[in-house]
């Protein structure tokens, strides 16, 4: 569960949005094991039988995972390099759970894809973003792609609404 609040995050929906993705990025597993924190926690390259945590919410960690040529971090899988640039944008102060909330719900916008969630567009929002998370179908990154079927099902188990 994110932890901004649905009156923050723009409704129900958003925040059941913001859960699908970190199924579809961090897993299932990874998100019940208590030192992820809900996924926040979560570095890029992390199994459930080999799980790479990260330790302080001061700043992104900026590690970089030479596996994986990446320095993919959080709930929602950031970049350190677009951590910059949001910190920025957005005058956050830290990579908290809520700063990562917030950075994802920004990116969402970006894509003109949080009209389509609140609506209940899922596929729509879905194709809308998958270009930002490797994980979700569409998205052309050589990685896994999880399918839209199953991704619907983690939304609508979060409480998200399909029109």
């Amino acid at each position: 569960m994110p932890r901004i609040s649905a009156e923050q995050a723009g409704g129900s929906n958003v925040c059941a949005f913001l859960d699908m993705i970190a199924v579809s990025e961090i897993g299932p597993a990874l998100l019940a094991n208590p030192l992820s924190d809900s996924g926040y926690r979560v570095l890029v390259g992390s199994t459930p039988a080999k799980p790479l945590f990260f330790t302080s919410y001061a700043a992104h960690p900026n590690i970089f995972n030479r596996a994986t040529n990446s320095t993919a971090a959080g709930r929602y899988q950031l970049l350190n390099r677009y951590w910059v640039a949001y910190k920025a944008r957005l005058g956050l102060k830290d990579f908290s759970p809520l700063s990562q909330d917030l950075i994802a719900i920004q990116q969402i916008k970006e894509r003109r894809a949080l009209n389509m969630i609140l609506a209940g567009d899922f596929s729509g929002a879905v194709t809308a973003v998958s270009n930002i998370w490797a994980s979700l179908p569409g998205a052309g990154y050589g990685q896994h792609e999880n399918s839209l079927a199953s991704l619907q099902a983690a939304y609508v188990a979060a409480g998200g609404v399909v029109a």
